[in-house]
């Protein structure tokens, strides 16, 4: 069996930094599970209130700390906000949900990227080459990696929204290879899908609809 690694300064510092934030935290209440996770909803209309550049930089800087495999941070994301952005937009997302789409704030294109390993060496430089060797000799694993964790990050995304206090509307109904071509023409980046953020209209969300309760779908093993 490997020996474990070595600890470093930059390792114990980070482990004195969850030591202290830990003093400082509790968990989520009631008020911020609501928000987070119970009474909140997708949204399908939207009020008129802009979404800064700082709110997207925070969304984006609390995303990104969260896990991902040997951090192989594989999402990319077009924010589309001014008005030529959403002209350029329209015609790729399908007609059903362009009314609403174009009326966002502010709408998220996600897309996982393929070529997420030749990054490797910024992102893992305690190991620069294992997991870009370990892709190229199994392209086959390329795929399925860019797209466990890009919706891994995609998920993130969308809870690094509401605790910034803003809304999400996600939304798959666009024309994906068209949105490839438009956006991401040149590299290796697939649309997932888009996610318009801002602050939602209340009146245009619909009932919550059933969900699995914990013995439908979870086991204690």
């Amino acid at each position: 069996m490997n020996a474990a690694p070595e600890k470093d300064e930059i390792d114990l510092a980070a482990q004195e930094t969850v030591r202290e934030a830990r003093t400082r935290s509790q968990p989520l209440d009631d008020n911020a599970l609501d928000m987070m996770f119970n009474a909140n909803r997708s949204f399908n209309g939207w009020k008129d209130d802009p979404v800064s550049d700082d709110q997207l930089k925070q969304i984006y800087d609390l995303m990104k700390q969260c896990p991902t495999s040997a951090n192989c941070c594989p999402l990319r994301i077009k924010f589309v906000r001014s008005d030529a952005a959403k002209e350029k937009m329209g015609p790729v997302v399908m007609e059903r949900n362009r009314a609403k789409t174009l009326q966002a704030p502010v709408t998220a294109i996600l897309g996982f990227d393929h070529d997420f390993y030749q990054h490797m060496p910024k992102l893992t430089p305690h190991r620069p080459t294992d997991i870009k060797d370990r892709m190229e000799q199994n392209p086959d694993m390329i795929p399925w990696w860019a797209n466990l964790n890009g919706g891994l990050q995609a998920g993130y995304f969308m809870m690094a929204v509401r605790a910034v206090g803003l809304d999400v509307g996600p939304m798959q109904g666009v024309d994906k290879p068209g949105m490839d071509e438009l956006y991401w023409s040149g590299t290796k980046v697939k649309t997932a899908f888009i996610c318009s953020i801002g602050r939602g209209d209340e009146s245009t969300i619909f009932k919550k609809l059933p969900r699995f309760d914990f013995d439908e779908a979870c086991e204690v093993l």
